[in-house]
């Protein structure tokens, strides 16, 4: 069943037209709100108790595990992508030799700490390439052998959306001893993930894209066979018993249960933890199931429509249904960012394909401003 466009929960003026949720998501008015509510309750911190340090943080906690479908003892609260995979990396195991499996041209904040921790192990990292437009799942498994230590991918390529079989790579990664460490940052909240099946050891992702949040605030997955592994930094507040404010200094050597361990520094930040709480429940009113099929007949139509002006594209299927990477057979047209600029359709150009990315907010006119754009450019 088609859900109904919800233009009218966000801020967004009639003239512009916003198809670029993959670079950022705009804040619904829900979002916006509970911010400023967060951020109020520091005008009177009297008010704000002791306890509240730690209910505000589990109350996301609990948020973004329900739409992970997981336990929350399994989420821990991150500042970003590159916090989690950071904490992934030091808690991995890694030898001399072994290899670091890598989409080709991934997004940098999976690809440098690894680079990192090889240089540091001697071991080395593998970037696989599409050998085809096909998705990039028989890359990746042809990549992974008794040698491959960590299989670190997205489930769908940030540039070109193309997928990654998470199920039968999890089952490859754990055939060949090697962890699975995934960014999800362009796909949680926009597309499934059967977090059961797949088996990831640490999945990330940032709240600022498809699960509809604010800048500055992530959540990261850690597997329960990791709970007992060192977080990056040593702060108080993951320390058990530290909800006794007056016997802080009984220093303890225990931490707070399951992945709260790894939870960031100064984690109970109320703006960036209500609002982000917030983009949650606008996913969970639908559900991250319908949504996907909503994106992706939205994607799939304009497709279509670009295809009539000669255009290419992934099918959905080898695509996520919420990505549609554009290509142009005969080149980039000349001007053509500066035109779509001018007449407000906000996309991506990535490399040589152009990155649409709607969502539920997107009117049809949207879609028309974006096809009748493009039909002008290549005229």
């Amino acid at each position: 069943m088609a859900i109904d466009c919800q233009r009218h929960r966000f801020a967004i003026p009639d003239e512009v037209h916003y198809l670029n949720c993959a670079y950022m998501s705009p804040l619904a008015t829900s979002v916006s709100d509970a911010m400023v509510a967060g951020a109020m309750l520091k005008a009177q911190p009297w008010t704000y108790k002791p306890a509240d340090f730690f209910s505000v943080v589990e109350e996301f906690r609990e948020k973004a595990a329900r739409l992970a479908g997981v336990s929350s003892d399994t989420i821990a609260v991150v500042s970003s992508a590159s916090y989690g995979l950071a904490v992934a990396a030091a808690n991995l195991p890694m030898e001399r030799g072994q290899t670091v499996v890598t989409l080709g041209d991934q997004f940098p904040s999976n690809v440098y700490v690894w680079q990192e921790k090889a240089a540091r192990c001697g071991g080395r990292v593998i970037a696989v390439e599409r050998p085809s437009q096909s998705c990039w799942t028989d890359a990746v498994l042809e990549a992974i052998g008794p040698e491959t230590a960590v299989v670190a991918v997205p489930h769908n390529h940030w540039a070109d959306g193309r997928m990654v079989d998470l199920v039968a790579v999890g089952k490859n990664a754990r055939a060949n001893g090697a962890a699975l460490v995934l960014d999800l940052t362009q796909s949680l909240g926009a597309m499934p993930l059967d977090f059961a099946t797949v088996r990831p050891d640490f999945a990330v992702a940032a709240c600022y894209k498809w699960l509809m949040g604010p800048y500055g605030i992530g959540m990261l997955y850690v597997d329960p066979a990791h709970h007992g592994g060192v977080p990056i930094e040593h702060n108080w507040i993951n320390r058990a018993g530290s909800e006794d404010f007056a016997r802080l200094v009984d220093y303890r050597s225990d931490f707070q249960p399951g992945g709260r361990r790894f939870d960031m520094g100064e984690k109970s930040n109320a703006p960036l933890l209500m609002g982000a709480g917030a983009g949650l429940d606008f996913l969970m009113e639908f559900g991250v199931e319908a949504i996907a099929e909503e994106l992706g007949a939205r994607t799939g139509h304009l497709a279509a429509q670009a295809h009539e002006l000669g255009l290419t594209s992934a099918p959905i299927g080898t695509r996520a249904p919420h990505f549609l990477a554009l290509g142009f057979p005969d080149g980039v047209p000349a001007g053509l960012t500066e035109t779509l600029a001018e007449r407000q359709v906000h996309v991506s150009l990535r490399g040589t394909s152009l990155r649409v990315t709607p969502h539920l907010y997107n009117t049809p006119a949207d879609s028309e401003a974006l096809i009748a754009t493009l039909r002008d450019c290549l005229a």
